[in-house]
């Protein structure tokens, strides 16, 4: 029971053999008997700490303190305090001896000491690096004394620890005593174990064992004392040998020297509380000091605040300690980008302090979290991630790209935002190559194929370019079925000249591909209507593409007028100079002004809106081609919002849309280019086809349908006559309207025998069963042909009496209504 009630207490485990840890290399310094050795997890290799004090019996004043150390190292919790994994206490016998042991399982850290060498900073970057540490420990100490009402005892340059990150962490709680300054019945040592402290490190009444004016002192006076040797022992690079020491002041920086003086105060009660040393000393006023505050507190800045500090943060990270920066300052940011507290400008920061970084490094502390930033719904996340993939796109695996970018990055394909959509294009040629063949024509070619009918011409231009750059990636039965046809019927009918440039562009680059069979039927007839182009950029480009595909014809004519018929399905690129070079993006629909105006119509000519220059911009070219030359747009403007948006080419081009979405319904397996006719033959003129269709028209005649005086009163066509050329002719002459007061009787005078005049579509409309005006005493004189169209005979009816007078005499007004009624009634 005695046993069970001491490991309890002492430890959490039952022995060196059950402990979840290994134990490496000891360090070559640690705090009093302590021994601090290098540890890995026996789970999964993560490395620790473990600290190991060892004594000959059970009842050693060492272990005890240890187990006091182990105990509150458990129960005490802070950011600036070590961590605290697992314990446990073995005893080995030796003979007739027994060695007691504890290990404590800690947080992987490094001492003070060796760390600084290991860094080897100096002047201003060692100060604020020094001015951080401190600020941590002066942290934990506040934390101990004014908060928890604890005395640490010995805080010193041993008691302090490194983590990974750079962070100073508090240790060497064997001292820790609670104060017990307001029990006035305490006479014993408030610290138990105070014997394990220097006597360098004590203050004067700590030396003499004054407690009475310990106790009547502020909880902060002992540790107050520990702060300043540790500030000493810092700066002068040396251990503290005798408290004499503590007056030179010569490696102290200036701005501390005051709050030194007042931490070592002769007097307990006049010693400067960490807490103030915080809030008031200049000292930690910083850099590194500010910009790590500003990190840990992120998520109480509002969006002003940290747009503000991250578009600074790259230029700042250049001035702070290369070390700091990526142990300390990169963790910090991927972990507020991944859990979405950092706005999009921190994205530039991260790949800018990722870049000094190691490959294997990089994969392991940035290439995470960019991955899971592919998931974000933040549209400013996605475009700056799309703006710098160039950056990190080569170290993304194939796997990662496949399975877990890709998807994410497929949904700007179809975003409103035009911007947006053709930074998703002009990824592809980073992220294509590492696609699977299944994505790339089950779901890219099918995005590829709704953009190049995108409402944005520069879209549509940079679109052929992409299909010209990955066309290589693509297999060879897909290329035979994609290429030609996205590369003629749709890039080179497009309204824009520079995306018709773009299609001959890209046919030149993918000459390789084409057998001779292709380029004769298919490609040629194509390109050569381009050659009077009315842009002379198109033209230019036109009689080239003319001029190489017909050298590849004639070296095949050359090849098999020899006999030599070994490679007459596809063309060597050696023939083509450049022909494997990246063909450079076009222009960016955000530099794009008035491109409305530029296509209206494919035959406008070539004016300063369609001049080409010579160089791609840095920001938007891949690659530059040694043999074609890239298109560009110039523009007097880049603000977005100015754009007018282009008629869309999709109504005749004849490709038709995509059914049920991009990734639904049964045509899954298309690719977005199957519904295209390989090649149409070429139309005859205007003159020639009107004798052609004359020719093609049938003998018999269709039943006429005869036109009532309104257009309501036209019988529908039925289905069967769809089939004529021609159609039904309309009337020559319109119907007279009828009188509002008369109905139509079109619709009695029709007869049965009209339906075999093949002429009756096309006559003039039957007269009117009834006159139009005829007298009502009289009858209707048959040889008088002007009589149905006389005028009306004068009534002899009184006039009316004035409205105004005799309101019993006013008569009542006719109504319409009624006298339509009345002669529907009488068989009018």
């Amino acid at each position: 029971m005695f046993n069970f009630l001491k490991g309890v207490v002492s430890g959490s485990g039952t022995g060196v053999k059950d402990l979840p840890y290994n134990i490496g290399e000891p360090y070559s310094s640690a705090w009093g008997s302590w021994v601090h050795y290098r540890g890995t997890s026996k789970d999964d290799g993560t490395p620790v700490s473990v600290f190991a004090l060892s004594g000959s019996n059970t009842n050693d004043g060492h272990l005890a303190a240890g187990r006091n150390g182990v105990k509150r190292l458990r129960t005490v919790r802070h950011p600036n305090i070590l961590s605290f994994l697992h314990s446990t206490e073995v005893e080995n016998f030796d003979g007739s001896s027994t060695k007691v042991t504890i290990y404590i399982v800690t947080e992987p850290v490094m001492p003070l000491s060796e760390k600084l060498k290991e860094l080897g900073l100096k002047g201003t970057q060692r100060d604020e690096y020094y001015a951080w540490g401190l600020h941590r420990i002066a942290k934990a100490v506040s934390f101990l004394n004014n908060d928890c009402k604890l005395v640490h005892g010995n805080v010193c340059l041993a008691s302090v620890v490194v983590t990974q990150t750079l962070d100073w962490k508090l240790h060497a709680f064997d001292v820790l005593s609670e104060f017990d300054g307001h029990n006035e019945s305490s006479v014993g040592p408030m610290l138990q174990y105070d014997w394990l402290i220097g006597a360098q490190y004590k203050p004067k009444e700590l030396l003499k064992s004054d407690w009475t004016t310990i106790r009547r002192s502020p909880p902060w006076t002992i540790d107050s004392w520990g702060l300043g040797c540790l500030i000493y022992e810092l700066f002068s690079g040396t251990k503290l040998s005798k408290t004499e020491d503590l007056c030179n002041t010569a490696s102290i920086p200036k701005s501390l020297l005051p709050d030194y003086q007042r931490l070592l105060s002769s007097m307990p009660p006049r010693r400067l509380n960490s807490s103030k040393l915080l809030e008031n000393s200049e000292y930690f006023q910083n850099k590194l000091v500010d910009t790590i505050q500003f990190m840990e507190i992120l998520n109480l800045k509002d969006s002003v605040e940290k747009d503000t500090f991250f578009r600074k943060l790259p230029n700042l990270a250049e001035q702070l300690p290369r070390e700091i920066v990526l142990k300390k300052l990169l963790p910090l940011l991927a972990s507020a980008l991944e859990f979405g507290s950092a706005a999009a400008p921190a994205l530039t920061a991260l790949l800018k302090m990722g870049s000094w970084l190691s490959t294997d490094e990089f994969s392991v502390k940035v290439l995470p979290t960019i991955v899971k930033l592919f998931a974000s719904n933040d549209r400013s996340i996605r475009v700056a991630l799309l703006q710098h993939i160039d950056q990190y796109g080569e170290s993304l695996s194939a796997k990662i790209v496949d399975e877990q970018v890709y998807p994410h990055v497929a949904t700007g394909f179809s975003d409103t935002s035009a911007f947006l959509r053709e930074m998703t294009l002009k990824s592809m040629l980073v992220l294509a190559p590492k696609l699977s063949q299944r994505t790339i024509s089950g779901s890219l070619l099918k995005y590829l194929s709704k953009l190049q009918v995108d409402e944005e011409p520069a879209i549509r231009t940079n679109t052929t370019i992409l299909l010209g750059n990955i066309a290589g990636y693509l297999n060879e039965g897909t290329r035979k079925r994609v290429l030609i046809n996205a590369l003629t019927v749709r890039a080179l009918r497009d309204t824009f000249a520079p995306a018709r440039a773009a299609g001959i562009m890209a046919l030149s680059a993918t000459s390789s591909y084409y057998d001779v069979t292709e380029i004769a039927t298919r490609i040629l007839p194509n390109i050569v209507v381009f050659t009077i182009d009315p842009d002379s950029d198109v033209q230019s480009k036109a009689f080239q593409a003319v001029d190489q595909f017909l050298q590849l014809v004639k070296q095949h004519h050359e090849k098999t007028s020899t006999g030599d018929d070994s490679s007459t399905t596809s063309m060597g690129t050696s023939s083509i100079p450049g022909n494997a070079s990246l063909l450079g993006w076009a222009m960016s629909s955000l530099t794009l002004k008035g491109s409305k105006s530029s296509e209206q119509g494919s035959y406008a000519p070539a004016s300063s809106s369609m001049a080409p220059t010579s160089a791609l911009p840095s920001s938007s070219s891949i690659a530059d081609s040694s043999s074609i030359t890239p298109i560009h747009v110039s523009s007097s403007s880049t603000d977005l919002t100015d754009q007018h948006v282009p008629v869309s080419p999709t109504s005749n081009d004849g490709w038709g849309e995509l059914e049920n979405g991009i990734l639904g319904g049964p045509d899954d397996d298309k690719d977005g280019w199957d519904d295209i006719e390989p090649q149409e033959e070429p139309k005859p003129s205007p003159f020639l086809a009107n004798i052609q269709a004359a020719q093609r028209r049938p003998v018999s005649q269709p039943k006429p349908q005869v036109t009532g005086l309104r257009g309501s009163m036209t019988p529908k066509i039925s289905k069967n006559e769809d089939d004529d050329l021609w159609g039904s002719v309309p009337a020559t002459a319109p119907a007279p309207r009828a009188s509002s007061s008369q109905p139509s009787s079109t619709r009695s005078s029709r007869t049965v025998g009209d339906d075999d005049d093949p002429w009756g579509a096309i006559a003039a409309p039957a007269p009117s069963a009834k006159p139009l005006n005829v007298k009502k005493g009289g009858a209707l004189d048959d040889n008088d042909p002007w009589a149905a169209i006389a005028a009306p005979v004068p009534t002899t009816t009184k006039a009316r009496p004035s409205i105004g007078r005799g309101r019993g005499n006013k008569p009542t007004v006719p109504k319409l209504g009624a006298q339509r009624i009345n002669r529907t009634s009488s068989g009018m």
